[in-house]
């Protein structure tokens, strides 16, 4: 399904976890087929400041989905089916620094790949299709996260580089350090191949990145505990949906930035929705 008459059924996406299964008005929901299998739930469609948003949670609704497992093609594909072109990835993250503490708001220019075994690409046979990847994040969809932020008294860190690892397990200190010692100051499991299926779908992605813990390597004690980011998490779920709501009013209904143009000249295997 594609649209709804003439129009599309949604022209933003979110892919979000907790918190966030409830924030829209009016929602109907939406089974997607996919090539890919089905998204990781059916997609909830409904009014968001004025803007016509599509949701999916990313694990699924009952949590059934870890990291590694996340159907995300088939999230992006049901998503660009639907008539998304923007799409904003809210995430819970480790801070690898020790100034960006529990509660701080990250908004990366970066993304570094560790993980293994998962299924990040749309172009795996039929044709050699390589997309630009140097900047992984739209920059009209960054400028407007961080823009809305600082209207909002959340004052956000306006750069870094988030390193996404394979989990579902923590890091160990080891790992943690060696991080650290590459630059990178953010650590995740599902902004990647989340981020690159975007670009290969010629969609604008814009990764908001809540910091609920110091990762192993930073701080002394036990170690990140999953206790300790669900609390901080929820301690600020508010704060970062309502973010999301000011993001989603304040996006471009143009698009003018160059996630649309990625894939000119390039003679697809397949055909997009």
């Amino acid at each position: 399904m594609a649209t709804s008459g003439s129009q599309p059924a949604a022209e933003i996406g979110v892919i979000g976890g907790s918190g966030f299964y409830s924030f829209l008005d009016d929602i109907e929901e939406i089974q997607v087929d996919t090539p890919y299998g089905p998204p990781s739930d059916p997609i909830a469609v409904g009014e968001l400041a004025g803007r016509r948003v599509a949701f999916v949670p990313r694990h699924g609704r009952d949590h059934r989905f870890p990291p590694h497992q996340i159907p995300y093609r088939a999230n992006l594909w049901a998503l660009r089916s639907l008539g998304v072109r923007q799409v904003l990835g809210p995430c819970a993250v480790g801070s690898l620094t020790p100034g960006y503490g529990p509660g701080t708001l990250a908004v990366p220019d970066q993304l570094a790949d560790r993980t293994s075994g998962r299924a990040q690409t749309f172009y795996g046979e039929g044709a050699a299709i390589h997309v630009s990847f140097a900047d992984p994040y739209c920059p009209t969809g960054r400028r407007t996260a961080i823009e809305s932020a600082r209207a909002s008294a959340w004052e956000p860190v306006d750069r870094g580089t988030l390193v996404v690892i394979e989990g579902p397990r923590f890091s160990t200190r080891a790992e943690s350090r060696w991080f650290a010692s590459q630059g990178w100051t953010l650590i995740g499991m599902t902004g990647h191949p989340e981020a690159v299926l975007a670009r290969e779908l010629a969609l604008c992605y814009t990764s908001l990145c809540l910091v609920t813990d110091l990762d192993a390597g930073i701080e002394e004690g036990d170690g990140v505990t999953m206790e300790e980011v669900l609390r901080v998490f929820g301690q600020n779920i508010g704060r970062l949906r309502a973010l999301v709501t000011d993001v989603v009013k304040a996006l471009p209904t143009e698009r003018t930035c160059p996630c649309p143009n990625v894939l000119d000249g390039m003679k697809l295997p397949l055909e997009l929705p």
